[in-house]
């Protein structure tokens, strides 16, 4: 639990400090596009590594609430026509459900020209993760603790059943007292070289700050980071209450995906199935707004200079989703996909890049000043967290057959 804690606590503070020097370098490079800001520090290069840590993470970030979709989706369907037999129902299939729902829902919202539009579809997303989080708080206090603790009122039952004259008392005590039950504050083993890559990914909204910035009226750095801190402290939050109160509920248990856990467990009731249905609606209408910097990448890259055609636009914009499909449909595990994004896309946008577009365009300031000297630091940080986490994950691959499941 400290473990999460710290880690939360320290990547979302530089990630903030990222965005930081993100919007003073916009604003001394005079641009508010990420793309024109590589092209303006480094030439062609910088445009490239710029474009493509945003057009890789994005692509991350779709396929894991598409895969939310193809795991979760079908159980849904499942539970509400009360379906005992799935073999051969092609509606309860998670691909064909995939292209579905990205066909009828997320295409449409995703073809509109401006991220304003957006917005109220991000708002209501955020709601359902609110409620979300609101129930697993509340599960919390209304599921004991699982596995062993079954594991041994199961025992003691036989063990009655047999031997009458046995401590009956002393075997129900165990389940208070089983180690399984208690938190347990560090907790290191293969997995634990995901935990920053994933954080990393997870506090990952740099490729959208500078839009929204542009779209501010009466804008100013200073409003802008204060909608970025209070933005990173709601993130930090919610995922330091999830987390946290998952953990509390399902101990060792607990799987990559928290609302599988829950159906292994303790199965399905109405207020999961409701919980189901709002995190379905959140990562869809999540889908578009992260499409929005993903195709402004891929246009800036292909087609800077000419003028807006909702033929390109459409295009572009159906390629990507098509790609992000066929991810979903085919790679059999998102923990692979987020780990090595995580250490590469994400560890670019977080801390090299703001911190060399930092350094290389505000002139003002010499590298001995603080600001420079901490936006070195930060780069050094960056480089070591990167190569680092990059490095544990391909002997993670080479060790440790990778896990299946969600």
């Amino acid at each position: 639990m400290k473990q999460t804690l710290i880690l939360l606590t320290v990547v979302s503070i530089f990630s903030l400090y990222s965005v930081h020097l993100l919007l003073k370098t916009a604003n001394e490079g005079g641009s508010l596009l990420y793309e024109q800001l590589g092209y303006k520090a480094f030439g062609l290069v910088g445009k490239l590594a710029a474009s493509g840590s945003i057009t890789m993470q994005n692509i991350g970030a779709m396929s894991s609430y598409l895969f939310i979709v193809k795991y979760e989706l079908p159980l849904v369907i499942k539970a509400l026509m009360n379906i005992e037999d799935t073999t051969g129902l092609w509606y309860l299939n998670g691909d064909y459900l995939v292209l579905l729902v990205s066909l009828v829902l997320i295409l449409p919202l995703s073809l509109l020209r401006n991220l304003g539009y957006l917005g109220y579809t991000s708002g209501l997303s955020l709601l359902c993760m609110v409620f979300f989080l609101i129930v697993v708080i509340c599960k919390k206090f209304q599921i004991p603790c699982p596995m062993e603790a079954a594991l041994i009122i199961n025992e003691t039952i036989n063990t009655s059943l047999t031997h009458p004259s046995a401590l009956v008392p002393d075997l129900l005590h165990n389940v208070t007292e089983n180690d399984s039950c208690r938190p347990h504050y560090f907790i290191f083993n293969s997995q634990t070289v995901y935990a920053v890559p994933i954080l990393t990914f997870s506090f990952v909204c740099h490729p959208a700050v500078l839009p929204i910035y542009e779209e501010l009226k009466d804008r100013s750095r200073r409003r802008m980071m204060n909608v970025s801190k209070i933005s990173f402290f709601a993130m930090f939050l919610m995922y330091l209450l999830a987390a946290l109160f998952g953990y509390l509920t399902f101990y060792e248990h607990v799987e990559s995906e928290l609302l599988h856990t829950y159906s292994t467990i303790v199965g399905t009731d109405i207020l999961l199935l409701i919980v189901r249905l709002a995190v379905l609606m959140a990562v869809t209408l999540t889908v578009p707004v992260v499409i929005f910097p993903i195709r402004t990448s891929v246009t800036h890259l292909l087609c800077a200079s000419k003028d807006f055609s909702w033929w390109r636009h459409s295009l572009i914009t159906v390629s990507i989703l098509a790609f992000t499909n066929l991810l979903v449909i085919f790679v059999p595990t998102i923990r692979d996909i987020f780990g090595f994004i995580g250490a590469s896309a994400a560890a670019m946008l977080v801390f090299i890049l703001p911190s060399t577009f930092y350094i290389k365009l505000v002139k003002k300031e010499s590298m001995k000043s603080v600001q420079k000297m901490g936006a070195l630091f930060f780069l050094l940080s960056g480089i070591l967290v990167m190569t680092g986490s990059m490095s544990l994950i391909i002997l993670d691959w080479v060790y440790n057959a990778p896990g299946g499941g969600h």
